[in-house]
């Protein structure tokens, strides 16, 4: 009898190993496949192929109307050589001539860029990515399927190269959005964009990553990593689960290697996004110090735990830092509520901190804890940093 609860307990144990292993992908975005209701424990039924092929394909059916194909181009403007022009000592010729002749208009067009966006209201906002159309003179948007509308820039940000086109709100189709904070390792992501020109393109592949900081693409970095294949041309277009809601924008690959690819977190670009409509500029948040990761050695000296935390190097004079009496070589291990992991993560905590609020720290003063409020100040402009 005893040999054989044992048999029946592994036997419920293997039983609900192969139900998790099966049905962790699809848990954790929340999708129900047709035919995958629950059964008793250990009796949940794998998706077939044919399901999962489905559900696929409703992702890229429901998506694909609010994916563009954004090309920008700017003008070569010939001017005319100095002192060439024949009339400049009579007014009355000048005007005309240089109203004809003394600029012309675009006769050609050179292509600057081609990239992707996602439609993400019913007002016609498109966000991209700022590299795509820096510098253009024209934004050309090709709508699903194969209309071709004008975009006008409503703001930009080169900080988390973003920016925000807007086009006529006519027959549009905008994309859910979905929260970023809530991503998982091993999820499916799925990308949808115009590689090479190539519009429409769908790929899929999992979150191979969250919180990638540090990478060298951009100064306030957050990265969501995904294999889901991602070329150049992707640029601005979105990352989605397995709803088929955005969470990330795409922005860069690591060029030297194969499935490495960063995606903007939805969430972060929704803020962005909201400023640049509503104010036509991104206000950061600001606390006026310079600080460092806490290393294993630098630990042992301030008296902190390795690793958890920020240490301050530099408290700005007349900061907000200084006026909290943040101090040279505290150690920051909360910031409000949320326990700072590293010098990066405070800093995105800072960044998007608003303006005038007051924020409770934990401060790790020579191996006491203490406890500080900071008011949050705007970033200068010609710092815009969160340190």
């Amino acid at each position: 009898m005893t040999r054989f609860f044992a048999r029946l307990g592994a036997a419920l144990l293997l039983a609900l190993a192969v139900g998790i292993g099966l049905g962790v992908g699809l848990s954790v975005t929340g999708l129900r496949l047709p035919g995958l209701g629950r059964a008793s424990l250990g009796a949940q039924a794998a998706p077939t192929p044919e399901e999962m092929q489905r559900a696929f394909i409703r992702v890229a059916d429901r998506v694909r109307p609010a994916v563009v194909s954004i090309a920008t181009s700017h003008f070569l403007r010939r001017q005319r050589p100095p002192g060439s022009d024949p009339f400049s000592g009579d007014p009355s010729f000048k005007d005309f001539y240089d109203r004809y002749f003394g600029q012309m208009p675009p006769s050609e067009r050179e292509r600057a860029g081609v990239g992707s966006g996602v439609i993400i209201d019913g007002q016609g906002h498109i966000l991209t990515n700022f590299h795509v159309i820096k510098g253009a003179d024209e934004i050309m948007v090709r709508l699903y399927p194969k209309r071709e509308v004008r975009g006008k820039i409503v703001g930009t940000d080169a900080k988390t190269d973003l920016a925000v086109i807007r086009i006529p709100s006519e027959a549009i189709v905008a994309a859910p959005l979905g929260n970023s904070d809530s991503l998982q390792v091993g999820e499916w992501a799925i990308a949808i964009g115009s590689p090479f020109g190539l519009e429409q393109t769908v790929t899929v592949g999992v979150i191979s990553a969250t919180g990638r900081s540090e990478v060298g693409i951009v100064p306030y970095e957050n990265f969501i990593q995904t294999d889901a294949s991602i070329n150049p041309g992707n640029s601005g277009g979105p990352l989605l689960n397995f709803r088929g809601e955005v969470i990330g924008i795409n922005t860069a690959i690591v060029s030297t290697g194969q499935g490495i690819g960063f995606a903007i977190p939805i969430n972060v670009a929704q803020r962005v996004a909201g400023a640049l409509v509503s104010k036509g500029k991104v206000v950061r948040g600001w606390l006026g110090v310079s600080l460092e990761n806490l290393t294993k050695e630098l630990a042992q000296t301030l008296g902190a735990s390795e690793g958890k935390g920020a240490a301050v190097a530099r408290v700005l004079p007349g900061s907000p830092a200084e006026k909290a009496g943040l101090r040279q070589s505290d150690v920051i291990v909360k910031f409000g509520d949320v326990t700072v992991e590293d010098r990066e993560h405070l800093q995105r905590l800072v960044l998007d901190a608003p303006v005038g609020q007051n924020v409770p720290l934990r401060v790790l003063r020579n191996g006491t804890e203490t406890s500080l409020t900071v008011t949050i100040a705007e970033a200068p402009a010609e710092r815009q940093s969160p340190s």
